[in-house]
C-alpha cells in the first residue's frame, strides 16, 4: 500500500473525492433546499389553482342560477305583457261595441225624429189642403143666405157648447 500513497495522482484523486464529499454534503443541502423551495411554491400554485378553480366553479353556477332566475323572470314578464295586451285589446273590443251601439242608437233616435217630423209635415200638408179643399168647396156650394143661417145656427149652439 505504500506506493498508492507515494503516487500524486492517487493524492489527487483523494483531494478530489474529499472535495466532492464536502462539497457534495453543502450541494446537497443546497439543492434540497432549493428543490424543496421549488415544491413548496409548485404546491402553493396547485393550491390556488385548486382554490381559484372552486371558486370559478361557484361564480359560473352562480352566474347559471342568475341566468335561470332573469329567464324566469323574463319569461313571467312577457306572460304578464301577453295578458295585460289581451286584457286591452278585450277592453277595445268592448269600447268599440259600446261606441257602435251608442251611434246605432243614435242614429236611431234621429231617424225616428226625422220620421216624426216628416208625418208631422205630411199631416200639416194633408191638413192645409183638405182646408183648402173644404174652403173651395164651400164657396163653391154656399150661398149667402146658408151661410148666414149656419152662422145663427153656431150663435145659439154655443151657449149650449159653453156651458
Amino acid at each position: 500500500m505504500g506506493e498508492f500513497f507515494s503516487n500524486p495522482e492517487n493524492w489527487v484523486a483523494l483531494g478530489f473525492l474529499a472535495f466532492v464529499a464536502l462539497a457534495g454534503k453543502r450541494a446537497y443541502a443546497f439543492i434540497g433546499n432549493a428543490l424543496d423551495q421549488r415544491s413548496a411554491a409548485i404546491k402553493s400554485n396547485l393550491d390556488e389553482a385548486v382554490h381559484l378553480r372552486e371558486e370559478a366553479q361557484s361564480l359560473l353556477a352562480s352566474y347559471q342560477r342568475k341566468h335561470r332566475e332573469a329567464e324566469a323572470e323574463a319569461k313571467d314578464i312577457i306572460d304578464r305583457a301577453k295578458a295585460e295586451a289581451e286584457r286591452m285589446a278585450q277592453d277595445a273590443v268592448e269600447a268599440i261595441e259600446a261606441s257602435v251601439a251608442r251611434r246605432s242608437e243614435l242614429a236611431l233616435d234621429r231617424i225616428g225624429q226625422a220620421e216624426a217630423k216628416a208625418l208631422k209635415q205630411v199631416r200639416e200638408t194633408a191638413i192645409g189642403m183638405a182646408i183648402r179643399g173644404a174652403e173651395r168647396l164651400i164657396i163653391e156650394n154656399l150661398d149667402e143666405t146658408k151661410a148666414n143661417k149656419m152662422v145663427d145656427d153656431a150663435i145659439k149652439d154655443l151657449g149650449k157648447k159653453l156651458h
